[in-house]
């Protein structure tokens, strides 16, 4: 992980420096240049190994392992821009008052100099000047028709993906409870002296329950965070500041995140992450209704959204506690193998993500490895404290006088802006959202 940021025209040392103070929970160290007519600059973090080139001559990068890249290189007075396939590194742009284009990982930085903010779309290799490019496919090959090959493959894949991310013992890993992140754990266990794992939950709520059970099972060092309701509302001006977003939803789903992102920090440098599991090996409920021919669109779909959804509270979490999380179902390796996976062995009989279960069997206790999806908000407990919250906080007259915004999204719920609320103190109200992805 590393935060990038630039305008470009030369000599903007001092704006530039600006923008990555906004963005220096990102990283320590700093590096700002001219190159190609613009000034760019980069911020990150010691203590990696084999740490990646986060600056050339004339780019600056937020790179990692399991497909993580945002890149800009300067051109002429312009910028090039490239950005992995998945969006697991985050990346904006806009135009200043000059018409200068500017551009940095987090919008937190652009915020002040530009009220045209793009997110940069995933996929895209193109010049700034240049039109979007539409995320709607992905390479695949047709697997074996063999379940038993497949997962015995699947296994393979994911196990050397998990392993190229550990680059040393000061990598841990989050552990929600739940079948991805479990199967993470169990993948990067034999890899490490002792692996350090981290869950978060009021007490009582089922994921600890079962994060401990893996934990035992795998032979994890693992800590708790146990929260309580006034945990959860000190901390949320935070997690909408660092998270950017109000999306019900998503915040619900960052709360813990942040938290257990933040205990993570004390003990290692390096998270792994599961998500995207449930997108590429069809874990939600609903995708139970689709027809098996029209699974994996919905898939790809559903994936195409990860990087302002899931992948989004995954960076931020992360890098505002100065650690770096990898996210290992991302990697493009394993993205491609998932989608040549014939649909019919993702949901079996009911059973979602069955072609991940049967490739973990062994690995994971069975009663986590053939454990029903849940929300990971239910299953933490937080969805009804959050709305018990919301309840107190926003009256039935505040949320019909409130709830549509001034570029016409209307919010969902008393939840939704009881954090739009905390959002607009931060960023304003009249900030330009179209940056802003929502979830469905």
């Amino acid at each position: 992980m590393a935060g990038i940021a630039g305008i470009a025209k030369p000599g903007a040392f001092s704006d530039v420096s600006e923008m990555l103070d906004s963005i220096k929970h990102r990283g320590n160290n700093r590096k700002i240049f001219e190159s190609g007519g613009t000034t760019i600059g980069v911020v990150w973090n010691d203590g990696i190994e084999d740490q990646p080139a986060y600056f050339t001559s004339d780019s600056v990068r937020d790179t990692g392992r399991a497909g993580r890249i945002a890149s800009v290189t300067a051109d002429n007075g312009c910028f090039l821009f490239s950005r992995d396939r998945i969006g697991v590194a985050p990346l904006y742009t806009g135009t200043d008052n000059r018409s200068c284009v500017c551009f940095a990982s987090e919008v937190k930085s652009l915020i002040n100099l530009t009220d045209n903010i793009q997110e940069i779309w995933p996929g895209q290799a193109t010049e700034s000047r240049g039109e979007k490019t539409p995320f709607d496919s992905l390479p695949v090959q047709n697997a074996s028709s063999d379940p038993l090959r497949i997962t015995e493959d699947l296994r393979k894949i994911l196990g050397e993906t998990v392993s190229s991310c550990i680059t040393s013992e000061d990598t841990g890993s989050w552990l929600s409870g739940g079948l991805d992140s479990a199967s993470i754990c169990a993948l990067a266990a034999p890899e490490m002296r002792e692996l350090k794992t981290f869950a978060a939950g009021l007490k009582g709520a089922p994921d600890l329950e079962y994060a401990s059970e893996t934990a035992r099972y795998i032979g994890s060092k693992h800590h708790e965070v146990i929260v309580t309701v006034d945990d959860m509302i000190k901390v949320l001006p935070d997690v909408i500041y660092y998270l950017e977003s109000f999306d019900a939803l998503l915040v619900r789903s960052s709360i813990l995140n942040f938290m257990v992102a933040k205990k993570a920090s004390d003990y290692v440098t390096q998270v792994l992450s599961g998500e995207g599991g449930d997108e590429l090996f069809a874990g939600y409920d609903y995708l139970k209704e689709i027809p098996v021919t029209d699974l994996r669109n919905e898939l790809l779909r559903i994936t195409a959204k990860l990087h302002n959804t899931a992948l989004q509270r995954v960076d931020r979490c992360s890098s505002a506690h100065g650690t770096t999380a990898y996210v290992p179902f991302t990697d493009p390796r394993v993205v491609e193998f998932a989608f040549s996976i014939p649909s019919q062995y993702k949901i079996v009989n009911g059973v979602e993500k069955w072609i991940l279960r049967k490739a973990m069997e062994g690995l994971l206790p069975d009663a986590v490895l053939w454990r029903p999806k849940a929300k990971f908000w239910d299953g933490s407990g937080v969805r009804e404290k959050i709305a018990e919250i919301a309840e107190k906080n926003i009256t039935d007259s505040d949320f019909r006088n409130e709830r549509l915004l001034y570029n016409g999204w209307t919010l969902i719920s008393k939840e939704e802006l009881y954090y739009y609320r905390i959002f607009r103190e931060h960023f304003g109200s009249n900030t330009d959202l179209s940056w802003m992805g929502r979830t469905d």
